[in-house]
């Protein structure tokens, strides 16, 4: 799977996050506004830029962003160590959504997190294997990661929701320092807002045989990306630092676009850290 947003789309929002004109970011990377344009719309290098002089103007790690540019992707993983997590991706045809469901393998007892454009593939997987979907976590409220949830609703209309929408039933909101038992899997969550002010990540632990723990983490980063600062570029970058890349290192990155990552190739790749 290639990365969710190119190497221009890391520059671009960069850019727009440090409020730096395309003059002065063309110039730090020696190329042309219009080059700088069509690197930012392509992702394509066609007139080699000076890539760590351009990130640094731009407030990116310059040495990350050149590892980008040579294509680094993150380690392809292996979900059998989590036997019981499977990745769904929906697309409307021009964007597509990653969501996840995950499930106790003694209780059957399962939740889902967000619900994609499409709740068919999600059904499925828990008819398939019998399953009882006991609650529905929402990592933040945009419409590519909700857009399912009346038909799920309807589905399974004893589904306990958990958002943290401040328009919510007060039953439905995450509290700090909350956690709930899944059979034997833990599920905690952390305030991540920034993309979106309701953005909320994850966390689930006490795997079976001792695996990492997985962080399902919305849009608030990507592999090698963060989301866009719809609230807030500085809000969204330090709730990232604080609560995601404070995890273990060997935490499994689930992102709600692109490819799963893990919280050391995040440390060691992500130019906006």
């Amino acid at each position: 799977m290639n990365l969710e947003d190119h190497l221009g789309d890391i520059i671009r929002k960069a850019r727009m996050m440090s409020n730096v004109s395309a003059e002065l970011a063309a110039k730090a990377g020696g190329l042309s506004t219009g080059e700088l344009a069509a690197l930012e719309q392509s992702g394509v290098i066609s007139t080699p830029p000076d890539i760590a002089a351009l990130g640094q103007a731009i407030g990116l790690d310059g040495r990350k962003l050149e590892r980008i540019a040579r294509g680094w992707l993150p380690a392809e993983k292996d979900l059998g160590v989590w036997r019981e997590l499977q990745i769904m991706t929906t697309s409307d045809g021009d964007m597509a959504v990653n969501n996840f469901l995950i499930w106790d393998e003694v209780s059957r007892e399962a939740a889902l997190f967000d619900t994609g454009w499409d709740a068919k593939q999600a059904v499925n997987l828990i008819e398939e294997n019998h399953l009882q979907l006991r609650h529905l976590f929402i990592t933040h409220s945009h419409t590519d990661h909700v857009a399912a949830l009346p038909v799920i609703r309807e589905i399974f209309p004893k589904v306990r929701l958990h958002s943290s929408a401040k328009h919510a039933p007060v039953d439905q909101r995450n509290r700090a320092n909350d956690f709930i038992h899944l059979g034997s899997l833990r599920i905690s969550n952390r305030a991540t807002p920034g993309h979106a002010e309701d953005g909320t990540t994850y966390i689930i632990g006490t795997w079976p045989e001792d695996a990492p723990h997985v962080a399902i983490v919305g849009d608030a980063i990507f592999a090698a990306s963060i989301g866009r600062g719809n609230q807030s570029w500085e809000v969204a970058r330090q709730a990232v630092r604080d609560q995601i890349l404070t995890l273990p290192p060997d935490t499994l990155i689930c992102p709600g676009h692109g490819p799963l990552t893990t919280v050391i190739e995040e440390r060691e790749n992500n130019p906006f850290f």
